[in-house]
């Protein structure tokens, strides 16, 4: 009998929904009048709702002379309608309906003087209708229900809209949408325009979306899956026409091409009349007739040479047929086969772990139209790029001759079995699977099904599915390092900063302040209680049951850690290439996947964790393995020179890594010379150091003081297994090293990279922390520093366009005795950097005065501590954590009393305490050439650091 049958229902209100049978999360489908789908279901893991809009059109849909409309129009969502938003609509309108009919010039004009006059003329009538908007009044809104993780994303064939609300807001957070969804209006529109100028500039040193377009490219040449880019084209950014936003938006933003995901505390009857009562009023509409694009078949091996800084390697690629028919299916199996969770797949074992290269992978992609197999891998020093490929392809002949063990293909089974669990238990992994399944098209019954349809594959199908698919029909794009010749850079057009008028709200947002919602009562964890504590001769063992699913967690917890034991990292990474007396290594990976059991070893400065993750019932088997592993391990030092010259390759690689540069420089900037992150091991250290030096780390670790955590159901049968591996404590704990953390004074530094965009962070040492801080930090982070209608956010890219991001946070230490940090950063064009810098100084010299903001900070700080939970596991690591502060309760209850009493006033003596007095120093990252010095020079004492200054190697 088949398992999964779509069965048909009404509720006492007469709506007609679907379910799936053994569906174990009991989703119900309903399809509004109007061909609204709504998919809802229920998770009480806290009092909140994890919701989705996903819009089933993307950036395929844009038109040919408007590419990157969808992401732009993405970002108007957020900018509000005729009612939030606005002081005055009727006034406002006008205006902008001036602007729409200037950029329409504009786009037309070809003499580029006369544009740049019209664009002056769209600057200053937006000067004008500025001062009837009110900005982010969305999110003052979204999140004065206490909303979190406000977002939304554009891609091929998608645009999601996100929020997480307590679930006593959901009927608000549904007026506020339906608003949002009711029209489009384009307000601050030339500002947010010059944000995606910023986001496309920020693109341009993106090293993998320029592989990334590359291979798309060349494996779709006429489809807009290759041809239209979810950012635009250059050109098309800088000639924007509102008025073909608006025809999108009519054309695509229709109740039948959209659907609304809750999951989390709702009720089911109640939820869909609301969902009903607000969306339902939305009328059908036809969507656009669309031409298929179809693509010729690939019949030779396409190339192309793509150069950035970074290092070199390569990525390959066959075109597949689309999400969820066989043929994907059948592409993903042989990526696992390839590359798994295990790290127990061809690619994983035979060159990974022989280190062969410096990394390789497989994945599968499927999308709407077609989709993709691809494999990238990172050559090593002597090999050419072509030798690297060669590795690839050399593993790929083995899946078409089928040598490899019959048991691979079940393990990768039980592994999709384990991730979907994994993936499914909680609100927000349950309503990802839904919006998907909508984008997709593809009813909750096949996604259900998809598993079974994987689990049906044989051996022999994949055989000769690989013979008839890999043949040399693959594009393969060249990353070299050398100098990026094909930057486009979007030049700032010029606007004058408008006005934000944030002490304004409009009547619609009064409205939403002042409708009562049913007061959800914060819950605060009782420690002691939830968490179950016994001694297994003489060990300290931590129990939490898990109340969801056979997932189970052991976890091994070391007081110490890198700053008690430098070498400490490379022995457990040195670990992960050697075998034992019973098993190589890599048939130590095979036993570890073939139980479905995952292993994960993690230094950090004070404390190393040893864990492993799986169904309960191998958990034993697991625990068995890794202590024969750590115990029995052999040293090899063929095995560990080549695992060194890896390590240096790696070292090289990150000197000309963009993001690694500027970390490296922003902890140089904090601690300066003598910190954590230079003091690294050696070349020569490295290089004379035996095998049996990191085998013997491991062998002795158990020896050590440590205590056990179990997340699991059964604590005895745990007890039991574990008990004969607890050693006798014969092992004392290292002295730990302690790094200096010196004060912050004024100096620049700054590294030479080739890129389009500056970089700056200003870091600053605060006092040492104070638990009685937190709420403050909490709420001035919230109002000042980050968010969409943050202090920071409103002035630098709203008003001024400054940068597509930039924050300020305030750090709290994790550790008591040690002091607080505040970082501010920006990312934007050369151009803009002293203007940018200027302004947040400015904004940092005072605090701005906003009562109204405050108060919506404070508020939906308060909300969202009352709908907070801890579960799972968090429950015992938060714990963890917060003994390390010296505190033994559920610190959030202090939070919630210190908010609840808190003022603007008290907010600003916090501020004029602790944060206006520090001096920052400043970490500058960006092309020499570009560097503005007289800005640079307002700062501090500037200092140019090489890569190799501040990485230390």
């Amino acid at each position: 009998m088949e398992k999964y049958i779509i069965q048909h229902h009404s509720d006492k209100n007469g709506y007609p929904y679907e379910t799936v049978t053994n569906d174990v999360n009991n989703v119900r489908v309903y399809t509004l009048k109007n061909g609204l789908k709504v998919y809802l279901a229920q998770n009480f893991d806290a009092p909140k709702i994890q919701t989705y809009i996903p819009v089933r059109t993307g950036s395929n849909n844009d038109p040919e002379d408007n590419t990157g409309l969808a992401h732009y129009l993405e970002h108007m969502m957020f900018k509000g309608t005729s009612k939030i938003g606005t002081s005055n609509w009727e006034k406002e309108k006008e205006l902008l309906d001036e602007i729409s009919e200037l950029f329409e010039l504009h786009k037309a004009e070809n003499n580029p003087e006369k544009k740049k006059e019209i664009y002056k003329k769209i600057d200053e009538v937006s000067q004008k209708t500025s001062k009837f908007a009110i900005a982010n009044e969305y999110d003052k809104a979204i999140s004065s229900l206490g909303a979190t993780g406000t977002n939304a994303h554009t891609w091929f064939d998608e645009t999601v809209y996100k929020n997480n609300i307590p679930s006593n807001e959901l009927e608000k957070w549904l007026k506020i949408e339906k608003e949002r969804f009711s029209e489009l209006v384009l307000r601050l529109f030339h500002t947010e325009l010059e944000s995606v100028y910023e986001e496309f500039n920020r693109a341009q040193d993106n090293d993998a979306r320029l592989v990334q377009y590359a291979l798309m490219e060349l494996l779709f040449p006429t489809h807009p899956n290759g041809q239209q880019t979810t950012l635009g084209k250059a050109e098309h950014l800088k000639n924007p026409s509102m008025k073909a936003i608006h025809k999108y938006f009519d054309e695509y933003y229709v109740p039948n091409n959209y659907a609304i995901v809750l999951v989390g505390d709702l009720e089911f009857d109640e939820t869909i009349k609301l969902v009903d009562d607000y969306f339902g009023k939305f009328e059908y509409r036809e969507l656009p007739a669309r031409t298929p694009v179809n693509e010729e078949p690939i019949t030779e091996i396409r190339k192309r040479t793509v150069k950035s800084p970074t290092i070199p390697r390569i990525q390959i690629a066959w075109r597949t047929d689309s999400y969820g028919t066989q043929e994907n299916l059948l592409a993903d199996v042989v990526a696992n086969i390839l590359s798994n969770q295990g790290e127990a797949g061809l690619l994983d074992l035979n060159i990974n772990n022989a280190q062969k290269a410096l990394y390789a992978t497989a994945f599968s992609m499927g999308l709407n139209e077609y989709g993709y197999f691809s494999a990238v891998i990172v050559r090593k020093e002597n090999q050419t790029l072509d030798e690297a490929k060669d590795l690839i392809l050399a593993e790929i002949e083995k899946v078409k001759k089928g040598d490899f063990p019959d048991w691979l293909l079940p393990a990768i089974m039980n592994d999709f079995k384990l991730q979907r669990l994994k993936g499914l238990e909680t609100a927000d992994g349950l309503a990802t699977n839904l919006y998907q399944s909508f984008i997709r098209k593809q009813t909750w019954r096949e996604e259900l099904q998809e598993l079974e349809r994987y689990q049906q594959i044989t051996k022999e199908e994949v055989v000769s599915f690989a013979n008839d698919f890999f043949r040399e029909n693959y594009v393969a794009v060249y990353k070299e390092k050398g100098e990026n010749e094909n930057l486009i850079r979007v030049e700032n057009p010029g606007i004058t900063p408008v006005q934000i008028n944030r002490d304004e709200k409009s009547n619609f947002l009064k409205e939403i302040l002042n409708i009562p919602s049913k007061e959800i009562k914060p819950q605060f964890i009782d420690y002691q209680k939830e968490i179950a504590e016994e001694k297994l001769d003489g060990k300290k063992v931590s129990f939490v049951k898990n109340k969801y699913n056979d997932i189970a967690q052991v976890h091994y917890i070391f007081p110490f850690g890198s700053d008690h034991d430098r070498e400490l990292s490379l022995a457990t990474m040195v670990l992960q290439y050697l075998g034992t007396d019973r098993f190589t290594t890599e048939e130590l990976k095979q036993e570890f996947y073939k139980i479905g059991i995952s292993n994960d070893f993690k230094t950090s400065p004070d404390q190393l964790t040893i864990s492993l993750t799986g169904l309960e019932e191998n958990l034993e088997k697991g625990i068995e393995l890794l202590h024969h592993w750590m115990n029995n391990c052999v040293p090899d030092q063929q095995v560990y020179d080549e695992c060194i010259k890896t390590i240096l390759e790696s070292r090289e690689a990150a000197k000309k890594d963009k993001n690694k540069v500027m970390q490296a420089l922003q902890h140089y900037a904090k601690f300066g010379h003598n910190s954590r992150f230079r003091d690294v091991v050696s070349r020569e250290r490295l290089e004379e150091i035996r095998c049996e030096e990191m085998t013997g780390k491991m062998k002795s670790l158990f020896s050590f003081p440590y205590e056990m955590f179990f997340y699991g159901i059964n604590f005895e049968s745990f007890k039991n297994y574990s008990k004969p591996y607890v050693k006798p404590e014969t092992s004392k704990i290292p002295e730990r090293k302690i790094y200096p953390e010196p004060e912050t004074k004024g100096k620049v530094y700054f590294v030479n990279y080739d890129m389009v965009q500056m970089e700056m962070a200003k870091v600053g040492r605060g006092n040492l922390v104070n638990t009685k801080n937190f709420g403050k930090i909490n709420v001035f982070n919230e109002y000042f520093g980050s968010g969409l209608s943050s202090i920071v956010f409103q002035e630098i890219r709203e008003s001024k366009s400054l940068a597509y991001s930039a924050y300020v946070s305030y750090q709290a230490n994790p550790e008591l005795q040690h002091p607080d940090y505040i970082t501010t950063y920006i990312g934007t064009q050369p151009d803009k950097l002293g203007i940018a810098v200027e302004t947040m100084s400015d904004l940092l010299n005072e605090l701005p005065q906003v009562e109204i903001q405050f108060n919506n900070s404070k508020n939906a700080a308060l909300k969202q501590l009352a709908a907070g939970r801890i579960t799972r596991t968090n429950i015992f690591f938060n714990h963890l954590r917060l003994k390390k502060l010296g505190i033994d309760y559920d610190l959030r209850a202090d939070l919630f009393e210190e908010i609840e009493k808190l003022s603007l006033h008290d907010l600003n003596q916090f501020y004029n305490s602790n944060i206006k007095p520090i001096d920052f120093n400043v970490a500058i990252i960006g092309k020499r050439e570009n560097l503005d010095m007289e800005s640079v020079g307002k700062m501090g004492t500037f200092q140019e650091l090489s890569v190799e200054e501040i990485f230390n190697f």
